[in-house]
């Protein structure tokens, strides 16, 4: 887990502007994908969670590579340790007493704003129901469909969206934050992060306070290897409850 690259890298900071449109843009882009593919996707029997797992697999994830690699390459920078910074090295007990304080701090905040989301998702209930992300924990789907759904969420959704979440975000945007930002850099990066996931607007609030035990975490720290581990097993507790639910089924 530890990196090569001890010595923290110049970054060239990006503006206000730049910053929220980089933040944003493959939010967009890919919320479209999602929106595009979830009654396509409904009507083939599959709960909408898997037109999210497509938009990332097809729009999301080469998305943020590729903007990393055309980085190093426009720039004639190396990937890691120039583009993608944060990768001082740690210690095992730093790693096992930071990555619960991440989950724990993030899990109680996600938790401290449930009637805010309840709330703010009161206010979509004009949505069409195959465009609401649902898990499909329900009896509506085959345990073949389950089953091959959540195959797909292990790899793409707990394991590579969220290593390329955090390389494009806390690697590479979180530390050209504006610096007359000063200490609020991380706060406004959390409520930015919250804003890229429009596929899901009612946990917009939610997200972004349950963001910044690991993005300040990760500044301080100047470790990224701390946000992907913390942001997979985040993402596995919609995994693990889903394999709970499908093993029932037998």
């Amino acid at each position: 887990m530890e990196s090569q690259n001890t010595t923290p890298q110049s970054s060239q900071e990006h503006s206000l502007l730049q910053s929220i449109g980089l933040h944003l843009m493959p939010g967009i882009v890919g919320g479209i994908g999602y929106y595009a593919l979830a009654g396509p996707v409904r009507n083939l029997g599959y709960p909408s969670i898997m037109a999210l797992i497509l938009a990332g697999i097809f729009v999301i994830t080469p998305l943020q590579w590729g903007y990393l690699v055309y980085q190093s390459r426009k720039k004639g920078q190396k990937l890691f340790g120039e583009v993608i910074q944060y990768l001082e090295p740690l210690t095992w007990k730093e790693y096992l007493i930071w990555t619960p304080v991440v989950i724990v701090g993030s899990g109680a905040l996600m938790a401290l704003m449930g009637p805010v989301t309840n709330a703010i998702q009161s206010l979509f209930s004009w949505m069409p129901e195959y465009m609401v992300l649902d898990l499909g924990l329900s009896n509506a789907y085959s345990y073949q469909t389950l089953l091959f759904t959540f195959s797909l969420m292990l790899l793409f959704g707990v394991l590579i969206g969220p290593l390329t979440e955090e390389l494009y975000f806390r690697g590479f945007l979180l530390p050209r934050m504006p610096t007359k930002m000063k200490n609020w850099g991380p706060a406004f990066h959390s409520l930015f992060f919250g804003l890229y996931h429009i596929w899901t607007p009612w946990f917009f609030a939610a997200r972004a306070l349950a963001l910044l035990p690991l993005s300040y975490t990760v500044k301080h720290k100047k470790n990224l290897y701390l946000g992907i581990i913390s942001h997979c097993l985040l993402n596995s507790i919609d995994f693990v409850t889903g394999v709970v639910f499908i093993i029932s089924l037998n």
